[in-house]
Formats: C-alpha cells, structure tokens, sequence
C-alpha cells in the first residue's frame, strides 16, 4: 500500500466553525493529520466534531494559558477521519490550522 503525501493546510479558525481550505471551501469528508493551536493567555480547548456543530465529537484537545507557546500536535498512523466534514467549537484560543489529507 502507497503512503498518501498530498497534505493540505486549512485557513486558520479563530471562531466556532467548519474548518475550510484555502478557497475557502468547506472541507468534506478528510483525515486530520497535524494540528498548530496558537493558544490564547487563558487556558482553552478545541472539541473537533464531525457533521456540524451538533455532531459527533472526535477529539477534544486543551490548550495551556500562554500567548507565546504555540503547539504543534502530529497525530498517529493516517490521522484522524472526519466521514461529513470537520467542525471546530474553540474555547479561549488564538487560532488553530489543520492538516489534512
């Protein structure tokens, strides 16, 4: 089986909202392979949920509280697969770009 290699990145999502690419369309069904969260001076959250805001939750990660440390998060084997599309509720964060295959 061939390793897929064409990542895209996602336009960064300051608000609660469906991750799009670059056009920016609206992504469909994807695997998130990488997370960069710019973290906010308060502690916060990203719950990513596929199909919308009322969706599934699929994965929920915690930001730390400072501004200067950003986090860069390589998720295992082929990331993780989004069936609809890829939603993110934020909590206290600067922004946070996926990438996706």
């Amino acid at each position: 089986m061939a390793m897929q290699t064409d990542v895209l990145a996602s336009v960064p999502l300051t608000a609660e909202g469906q991750f799009t690419n670059q056009t920016p369309t609206n992504l469909g069904r994807t695997r998130v392979k990488a997370v960069y969260i710019v973290p906010s001076g308060t502690a916060g959250s990203i719950v990513f949920k596929d199909g919308g805001a009322s969706g599934t939750t699929v994965l929920t990660l915690n930001t730390v509280a400072s501004a200067t440390q950003p986090t860069y998060l390589l998720l295992p084997g082929e990331g993780v697969l989004f069936a609809t599309n890829v939603y993110g509720d934020v909590t206290n964060i600067g922004s946070v770009t996926i990438f996706y295959g």
